[in-house]
């Protein structure tokens, strides 16, 4: 029993569950070794090959979709369009597209250029990107960013979850200076600070456990 004389708890009871929590901790970290450059990097090459796929498809849509009034029918494929330009933000975020490194955010014009569609078009009637189709995809890329975070320290990550706290920060931070029109856009975008929170509270946790000195 875990008691002596001096109290109901036997001295050294924590420190000794510490060390069993340490050599868990370890063997946690040999079973799920953080994804080296080559697993990234095929993983990339895989997603490339599909948003080539999808980009073929979107210059199909282009070219039947200009014959006629862009925002009388625009309604029945911004979703995908939204979902293609997550595809392409996600994929450069993880150092796709020659970006080499992560943590990269693919500005419009290189969305469009990936595309192969012009964006924000205002001066005629064609297809494009639209502002809102990016920003709506931005806030998705800060949804599975968030998702990453957390899954990152299940493989002994460590050091993503800072790396994505900084970015989503800095994201929330442009988007305080936006004027959002869009009622679609200005509510999902209110959403962006409980992912801040979601991921701060990963890193704060990695803090308490002491896990951050690891990286």
């Amino acid at each position: 029993m875990a008691t002596n004389s001096k109290g109901m708890i036997q001295s050294g009871i924590f420190e000794s569950l510490q060390r069993k929590i340490d050599d868990d901790s370890a063997v946690k970290d040999v079973r799920h070794p953080v994804p080296n450059d080559f697993q990234v990097s095929s993983v990339l090459e895989a997603a490339q090959a599909s948003i080539s796929r999808e980009v073929t498809t979107i210059q199909k849509l282009s070219e039947v979709a200009a014959k006629h009034p862009y925002y009388k029918f625009n309604y029945a494929w911004t979703r995908q369009i939204q979902d293609a330009c997550f595809s392409i933000l996600l994929c450069g975020w993880l150092g796709g597209f020659g970006k080499g490194e992560t943590g990269q955010l693919l500005d419009m014009e290189e969305v469009g250029k990936i595309m192969g569609v012009p964006v924000n078009v205002k001066d005629r009637d064609t297809f494009h990107l639209t502002i809102e189709e990016y920003l709506l995809a931005l806030i998705s890329l800060l949804d599975e960013l968030a998702r990453l975070a957390r899954n990152s320290v299940t493989l002994g990550d460590y050091r993503r979850p800072l790396q994505i706290s900084q970015f989503i920060k800095d994201v929330f931070a442009g988007f305080q200076i936006l004027n959002l029109k869009n009622d679609t856009l200005r509510k999902r975008s209110d959403g962006i600070k409980y992912k801040l929170n979601q991921v701060e509270d990963v890193v704060y946790d990695l803090s308490l456990r002491g896990l951050l000195a690891r990286e």
